[in-house]
């Protein structure tokens, strides 16, 4: 009997034990789910909020019941601003300017990779600091000295010998084809790195197998190890077109016109609704601005939509992290 008794107090410590771990488990995922959602609501309430306000119609925004959903709506805000920002000029301008820059940095960054990630010469580790320096300095710090090379600008004084001054180059998209195509344009020595990772994981067999075939240095490094590497060119092709066409800071640094670029005609977007629609509420000409920040965003949702495997699969491989 007393065996029995003790078997049956066996038997309800192990169902205690499995309700106890199956209560854990429970309160561990309705945790893990509370925090998600407090993180999905900081990152994507300013997001929702946006898009639901870019429909509000000025009765919906003084509207005490309406909070997200508009209750009149309207589709005037957005063909409002995709009148006053020239969308289909401003966007061709901006996407020819910015993948002629993806375009240079896919291959001055991948050469660069390429040359530090297989051979050896002097000064390589120096050199590859200096380029890892360029990702650590803030781009605040090198605005003045930016501004003023291209305000005056010169080749090794040639131009002052002969002219007696440089070319001024600021209003101009110039300064920034000039620093990619040397290797220091907009976030250059990430690109740099994230190639000089690949490289170093491609076998080094390709090659000497390749170089055995009679292969030439240039026809291996195009032919063979840029194909082996397609990832890498994915994930900086999507990093370069993001943040270029986001870009505002070096925009306004070389003083670009702001019927150029996008981000520059959403950065003036809201005072131009209001000087020539006449709007004097900032609140209202707000609205405007949040259509053209959707319109001005969708294209990219639309790239990295398309290209999320192979951008995922980039970001693994390069070990970027943070």
């Amino acid at each position: 009997m007393e065996a029995i008794k003790n078997k049956i107090m066996n038997m309800d410590e192990i169902q205690l034990k499995k309700k106890g771990r199956a209560i854990q488990s429970i309160l561990l995922g309705l945790l893990k789910l509370i925090i998600l959602v407090g993180i999905a609501y900081i990152i994507l309430g300013p997001v929702i909020t946006m898009i639901s306000h870019a429909f509000f119609t000025e009765d919906d925004l003084y509207n005490p019941v309406v909070v997200l959903f508009p209750e009149e709506g309207t589709l005037n805000n957005f063909i409002t601003a995709f009148t006053r920002m020239t969308f289909t000029k401003t966007f061709a301008s901006t996407m020819i300017y910015v993948i002629t820059l993806t375009l240079m940095q896919l291959f001055i960054c991948s050469l660069a990779g390429y040359g530090f990630a297989r051979y050896e010469f002097p000064f390589k580790k120096l050199l590859f600091g200096l380029v890892i320096l360029t990702i650590v300095i803030p781009a605040d710090a090198l605005m003045l000295p930016w501004y003023t090379q291209f305000r005056n600008f010169d080749v090794f004084g040639i131009l002052h010998l002969i002219k007696g001054s440089g070319i001024n180059l600021i209003g101009t998209k110039a300064p920034m084809y000039i620093m990619t195509l040397f290797g220091c344009g907009f976030r250059s020595g990430l690109y740099i790195y994230i190639f000089n990772q690949f490289f170093r994981g491609v076998p080094k067999e390709i090659e000497e197998a390749a170089s055995i075939d009679g292969a030439g240095p240039f026809y291996t490094y195009f032919r063979i190890m840029l194909i082996n590497t397609m990832p890498a060119i994915l994930t900086v092709s999507i990093f370069s077109l993001v943040w270029q066409y986001n870009d505002v800071f070096y925009a306004k640094i070389f003083a670009i016109k702001n019927s150029a670029l996008m981000s520059l005609r959403i950065s003036s977007l809201q005072a131009t609704i209001q000087e020539i629609e006449k709007i004097k509420d900032p609140a209202v000409a707000q609205l405007y601005l949040y259509a053209g920040i959707i319109m001005m965003i969708i294209p990219i949702i639309i790239i990295y939509v398309l290209l999320q495997k192979r951008f995922i699969e980039g970001v693994e491989r390069s070990g970027i992290v943070g």
